[in-house]
C-alpha cells in the first residue's frame, strides 16, 4: 500500500500537470474542451483531505482557478459557435448518417438555391420566330446584297513588280550578280570576319529601297550566293557573302527565316544611322 507521504506526492504532481495544461489552452488559444472538466474536479475532491502544508492548499486554490479559467472560455466558445450559426462537423456527419434518403432529398431541395435561368420556348416565342422567317426574303435575293468583287488575287507579273520598284528593268540574273558583288564589296569595307550585320546591308535612305534590297537579299540566300547567321540570344542577323555560288541539292527540307521589314524598323535603324 501507498504510504501518505507518496500519496502526497503523487497528488501534487497530478495537479501540477492539470494546471500546465490548462496554462497551454490559455496561452495558445486551443479548443478548452480538450479539458475533461468532470475529471479534474475528481482529481481535486481525492487529494483535497490530504492537504496540511499551506503550500499545498495554494496549489489546490490555482488549481481551482485554472479550472475556472478553462469554463470561462468554453463558456465563451458555445456563445461564438451560437452566435456564427455554426454546426458541429461531427454532429451534422451524425445526423446525416441516421437520416433516410427521401428526407435527404427533400432537405437538400428546400435548401438547394441555384444561380441559373430557366429559359424555355413559348408559344409566344415560336409565333415571334415563325413571323421573323416568313419576313425574310429568299437566299437568292439575299445574296445580290453581297456583289461578287470583280478583281481577286493573283500572281503579280514582273511588269507589276518593276512597277512597284520591287523589281529593276533589266536581266533578274545579271541584277542578282551585281547585288552580290555589291555585298562582297561592304564586307570588304565595313563588315568584320566575313560578314556585315543584315541592316547594315538591306537599310538605305528610302524605305521603298530598303524593301527592294531585303527581297534582293532573300534570292541572294535562296540561290547559294549568301548564307544568314542568326544570333537569337544577342537578336543580331549578319549576312555572308560565299565566295562562289552554292548548287544546294538539299536531302532535307530547308529552313525559312522570316525577318520583317516593317517602316518602324526602318525608321530605328535611321536614327542609329544618322
Amino acid at each position: 500500500m501507498q504510504s501518505k507521504r507518496e500519496h502526497v506526492k503523487i497528488g501534487r504532481e497530478r495537479l501540477q500537470r492539470i494546471i500546465e495544461m490548462c496554462r497551454s489552452v490559455e496561452e495558445r488559444s486551443l479548443d478548452p474542451f480538450l479539458i475533461d472538466v468532470d475529471e479534474i474536479i475528481k482529481v481535486v475532491k481525492e487529494f483535497f483531505p490530504e492537504w496540511e502544508q499551506p503550500e499545498d492548499l495554494c496549489l489546490d486554490a490555482e488549481t481551482i482557478n485554472r479550472l475556472a479559467s478553462v469554463i470561462k472560455l468554453q463558456s465563451e466558445w458555445v456563445k461564438h459557435r451560437s452566435t456564427s450559426l455554426y454546426t458541429d462537423p461531427f454532429l451534422l456527419e451524425e445526423k446525416l448518417r441516421r437520416l433516410e434518403k427521401e428526407e435527404m432529398v427533400d432537405t437538400f431541395l428546400q435548401t438547394w438555391h441555384p444561380i441559373v435561368e430557366m429559359e424555355q420556348i413559348s408559344l409566344h416565342s415560336l409565333k415571334e420566330a415563325t413571323r421573323y422567317w416568313e419576313s425574310l426574303l429568299p437566299l437568292k435575293e439575299r445574296w445580290k446584297e453581297f456583289p461578287i468583287p470583280e478583281e481577286g488575287a493573283g500572281a503579280a507579273t514582273r511588269e507589276e513588280l518593276i512597277r512597284q520598284r520591287i523589281l529593276r528593268d533589266k536581266a533578274f540574273t545579271e541584277e542578282l550578280e551585281n547585288f552580290w558583288n555589291e555585298l562582297k564589296r561592304l564586307v570588304e569595307e565595313r563588315g568584320e570576319n566575313g560578314k556585315i550585320q543584315y541592316w547594315d546591308f538591306v537599310g538605305a535612305e528610302t524605305y521603298e529601297e530598303t524593301v527592294y534590297r531585303a527581297f534582293m537579299t532573300s534570292f541572294l540566300v535562296t540561290y547559294g550566293y549568301a548564307t544568314l547567321e542568326i544570333h537569337p540570344l544577342e537578336e543580331e542577323i549578319y549576312i555572308k557573302p560565299n565566295e562562289k555560288q552554292q548548287r544546294r541539292i538539299a536531302k532535307k527540307q530547308l529552313v525559312s527565316v522570316p525577318i520583317a521589314i516593317t517602316f518602324e524598323e526602318w525608321e530605328k535603324w535611321r536614327k542609329e544611322h544618322a
